[in-house]
């Protein structure tokens, strides 16, 4: 049986994925397609429903992005969110204007209690807004069904042809009944709610046993739950024809090299080859400041030292990885507009000549679906839920350039840090929480003598999916205490600071 689908056209806005991860949450899979995608080419597909995305950019741009519009004609329903409502006011013949206010943040929204998307939310509800245009005039045979304090005209539909536009973002967590709205869509579509990481999983293996054939496949091992759950799955595909590798990249945290031999040779079975690749790595970046240089030299080398590795063992056509969702959109533009943030290694800060077919099994899921995935496939709990660590490692935590020196320094206060955070029973609700060497020393005073030494930045965030984040309020007594165990037991700090920015406009890496 086909399963029912959501498709959502990528305006640009960094909150497209959200959509996705919400519908999907709702247990119905959806994929995200760049903006221009011919209504031929959607009718294909089969999907139940259409959104389309927000997006940065004005309808009166030279250049701005347009859907076909061929898919106002599909018969199925369309969801216009900001900027998706403004271009399918558009398109249909409606009044689009700059605005004189733009509308940014919370707002109150206001329904007349005519709409069929809307019948979840109460009469007001508080919103997020995000745009400069408003529709003045929506198109021939829509209605208005709601309004904001600076919009009279921000929601909209038309019954008939299934056809609906809301100025503000249901996706995101500010937005009171915003679940709600999507999950009313999902009905208007007709969409059976039975999309799991079960049925992922299945297909997954199906995927890859398919695309890879006979051939043999090298997995990158990184020690975290993605590229674990990347191995488990290509396991499950074609057995022993996978081998695995871990790099030690010379970037790890304290003693992850140790562990992570022992966890997977171990406790999963698979089989893996060890390489140290340290002095590699850290000659390659000697002297290199600047963040987009590093995770680009990282990927580079990763490569090499794949292909060096399957110089000895053999030649294997396919490269597995635990690339996710979030850093698929974070590092390249190939689905919309979207804006380029950095480039991950092991997407963006790949060369060009790469010399294998990369299998990721994992690259349409969010974090919290690969835990889930992880628990099926059995994963200790304390391993699936181990908190995300980045793939260049500590050379994203230790600004500007890296020294062997620096890094020893920093191993030892995220250590402290993260043991502390473990014994307060806060690790599991954090999302993240480590340490960061910054390129600052200070002046201070420790057994009456002075000293210039280095600052470690603390970063604790909340999040759902990475693709936001709250900074965490931790309690005071807990930084306190960790500070205090920092300056006394690591030598060469003397001074701590906690990072209380969030995402956006902050990212959660400082670099």
């Amino acid at each position: 049986m086909e399963r029912d689908r959501i498709a959502i056209l990528d305006f640009g806005s960094q909150y497209t994925q959200l959509i996705a991860r919400r519908f999907r949450e709702l247990q119905v899979y959806s994929e995200i397609l760049p903006p221009g995608t011919k209504a031929a080419a959607l009718r294909a597909r089969r999907p139940r429903g259409l959104v389309l995305s927000g997006g940065p950019d004005s309808v009166h741009d030279k250049g701005s992005p347009r859907p076909d519009k061929g898919i106002f004609e599909l018969g199925i329903p369309v969801l216009g969110v900001c900027y998706g409502m403004q271009v399918m006011s558009h398109l249909l013949g409606g009044d689009v204007q700059r605005s004189g206010k733009r509308e940014y943040g919370q707002a109150t929204f206001e329904t007349n209690g005519r709409s069929r998307l809307l019948s979840a939310l109460p009469a007001k509800a508080r919103v997020w807004m995000s745009h400069g245009d408003s529709v003045r005039r929506p198109p021939g045979g829509f209605t208005v069904v709601g309004s904001s304090e600076s919009n009279a005209v921000a929601a909209v539909e038309s019954a008939d042809r299934k056809l609906y536009g809301i100025m503000f973002h249901p996706e995101v967590n500010h937005s009171e009944g915003g679940t709600a709205v999507l999950a009313r869509f999902l009905d208007l579509c007709g969409c059976r709610r039975d999309w799991s990481s079960a049925s992922f999983t299945q297909e997954a293996v199906e995927a890859v046993r398919a695309e890879v054939g006979s051939e043999r496949v090298l997995c990158a091992l990184s020690g975290g739950v993605d590229s674990a759950v990347a191995a488990l799955i290509v396991h499950e595909a074609i057995g022993d024809r996978l081998t695995c590798v871990f790099v030690d990249n010379g970037l790890l945290r304290k003693d992850e090299a140790a562990q992570v031999k022992k966890r997977f040779a171990d406790k999963l079975k698979l089989k893996v080859v060890s390489v140290d690749a340290s002095k590699r790595f850290l000659s390659r970046l000697k002297g290199v400041s600047d963040p987009e240089r590093k995770r680009k030299i990282i990927g580079k080398e990763f490569i090499d030292v794949f292909r060096s590795t399957t110089r000895r063992l053999g030649k294997m056509k396919f490269l597995a990885q635990g690339t996710l969702y979030p850093d698929v959109i974070e590092s390249t533009s190939v689905r919309g507009p979207s804006a380029v943030i950095k480039s991950h290694h092991n997407v963006g800060g790949l060369p060009k000549k790469l010399g294998f077919k990369l299998v990721e099994p994992l690259r349409e899921l969010f974090k919290d679906e690969v835990r889930a995935v992880g628990l099926r496939l059995g994963l200790d709990e304390e391993f699936v839920y181990r908190q995300p660590f980045p793939g260049p490692g500590l050379a994203v935590r230790c600004l500007g350039p890296i020294t062997k020196e620096g890094l020893d320094v920093l191993r030892e206060a995220d250590d402290v840090f993260v043991k502390e955070v473990k014994a307060a029973g806060l690790y599991r609700t954090l999302w993240q929480s480590f340490a960061v060497l910054l390129p600052v020393r200070s002046v201070g005073v420790m057994g009456d003598d002075r000293t210039y030494q280095n600052t470690i930045a603390l970063r604790a965030v909340d999040s759902a999916d990475g693709m936001t984040a709250d900074w965490a309020r931790l309690p005071h007594e807990l930084l306190a205490r960790v500070s205090s165990r920092i300056v006394n037991e690591v030598r060469g700090v003397n001074r701590v600071v906690y990072d209380v920015s969030s995402k956006p406009p902050s990212t959660i890496e400082w670099e």
